[in-house]
């Protein structure tokens, strides 16, 4: 009887231990964008709910490796590089159809690309608007015309060196990449506003 007590009581003890967990706190710019953005773009934008505002939904990063095709060493390369920086394993892209002027067959890897939702979309973009963008050399700002109309924003790199997490005297392969940050807004204007209220650096509009 008393082993089954001390179990029950070992049990009530964990469970508890659980209740009492503190929630993870959500990442500095989501909590930003909640308390203070989204009701500052509710009155901007003019929106009579919450739920209309524009919010980040995704972000897509894609690196192409024509390379890739005649050396596969490349494309191990890259997907490291990729890991230190968003902290993701990369999936492969694979091509639709055969090339033959390029050597590419169905289904063979040609590019990598990893995808963010949640949390580490909210953590990467800081990092990237705040430490990433600053070191572009000759860096004037993104510019203001990449929107797509469905609520998109697209830029392209040329470089992963721009990024901390990749140390100068350790590259093997520069490569640049492809970062499309998806948004729920249904105008570039209202895109436009959202990312450059959390911090995206656009360049300044032109004098006409």
């Amino acid at each position: 009887m008393k082993e089954k007590e001390q179990e029950s009581a070992k049990r009530a003890e964990k469970s508890s231990s659980k209740a009492k967990a503190p929630a993870p706190f959500p990442p500095r710019l989501k909590f930003y964008y909640q308390q203070q953005l989204r009701p500052i773009l509710l009155k901007q934008l003019g929106f009579k709910n919450t739920y209309q505002v524009p919010m980040l939904k995704k972000i897509v990063i894609n690196v192409g490796l024509g390379e890739a095709v005649s050396d596969q060493k490349i494309l191990e390369i890259v997907k490291e590089d990729l890991g230190k920086i968003t902290g993701q394993a990369a999936v492969a892209t694979r091509a639709k159809k055969p090339i033959s002027n390029f050597k590419i067959r169905k289904n063979m890897v040609i590019g990598l690309k990893i995808t963010f939702r949640g949390a580490r979309m909210y953590e990467f973009f800081d990092r990237f608007v705040n430490i990433a963008a600053p070191r572009i050399r000759d860096f004037r700002g993104f510019p203001r015309d990449s929107f797509d109309g469905r609520g998109s924003y697209n830029l392209g790199l040329t470089e992963q060196t721009i990024f901390p997490e990749i140390e100068y005297d350790k590259i093997k392969k520069v490569f640049g990449m492809d970062i499309a940050i998806v948004t729920s807004a249904k105008r570039d204007e209202d895109a436009f506003a959202l990312l450059e209220g959390m911090g995206m650096p656009f360049a300044r509009e032109k004098k006409k």
